[in-house]
C-alpha cells in the first residue's frame, strides 16, 4: 500500500501540471511559439507552407492542440484530487497531507514553468519555498501521541 506522502506528492505534481496546461490553453501564443519552433527544427530551417499565401501550419494546429491542453486541465484536476483524497486518507494529519501537497505544487510549478515558459523566481520566492520545505521536515519528523484513551487500553 502507498503511503499518504506519495499520494500527496502525486497530487501536488498534477496540481501543477493542470495549471501549466491552463496557462498553454488559455494564456498567450504559447503554443502557436512552440509549434514554429518545433516545425522549424523539425524541416530544418525552411519554412512550411501547408496553405497558399505562406499560411503556416500552426496558423491552424495550435487550436487543436489548445482544446488537448483544456481536457489536459480537467483530467489532472479530477486525478489530482483523488490522490489528495487518498492523501488524506493514508496520513496521519490532515496538515500534513496539505503541506506535503502544496510543496509539491510549488517545486513541481517552478520546475515546468523553467521547463516549458523558461521563468525564473526571485529570491524571495526561494525563501518562502524554503520555509514551507522546513515546515514539512518539521511536520514529518514529528512523532504522532496516541491519544489516552488509546494509550489505558492498551495497559
Amino acid at each position: 500500500m502507498l503511503s499518504g506522502a506519495f499520494y500527496a506528492l502525486l497530487a501536488g505534481f498534477l496540481g501543477a501540471v493542470a495549471s501549466s496546461s491552463a496557462k498553454l490553453s488559455l494564456g498567450a501564443d504559447y503554443l502557436k511559439e512552440m509549434c514554429e519552433a518545433g516545425l522549424s527544427r523539425w524541416t530544418s530551417g525552411v519554412p512550411w507552407t501547408g496553405r497558399p499565401g505562406g499560411a503556416t501550419a500552426c496558423d491552424w494546429l495550435h487550436i487543436p492542440l489548445r482544446l488537448l491542453c483544456g481536457g489536459l486541465l480537467f483530467t489532472c484536476n479530477a486525478v489530482m484530487w483523488t490522490f489528495f483524497s487518498k492523501a488524506l486518507r493514508h496520513s496521519s494529519s490532515s496538515a500534513r497531507a496539505t503541506v506535503t501537497t502544496t510543496a509539491a505544487n510549488f517545486i513541481s510549478s517552478a520546475v515546468l514553468g523553467r521547463v516549458i515558459f523558461g521563468e525564473s523566481h526571485a529570491a524571495l520566492w526561494w525563501v518562502g519555498i524554503s520555509l514551507t520545505l522546513s515546515g514539512l521536515l518539521v511536520l514529518h519528523g514529528s512523532t504522532s501521541q496516541a491519544p489516552p484513551q488509546e494509550e489505558a487500553k492498551k495497559k
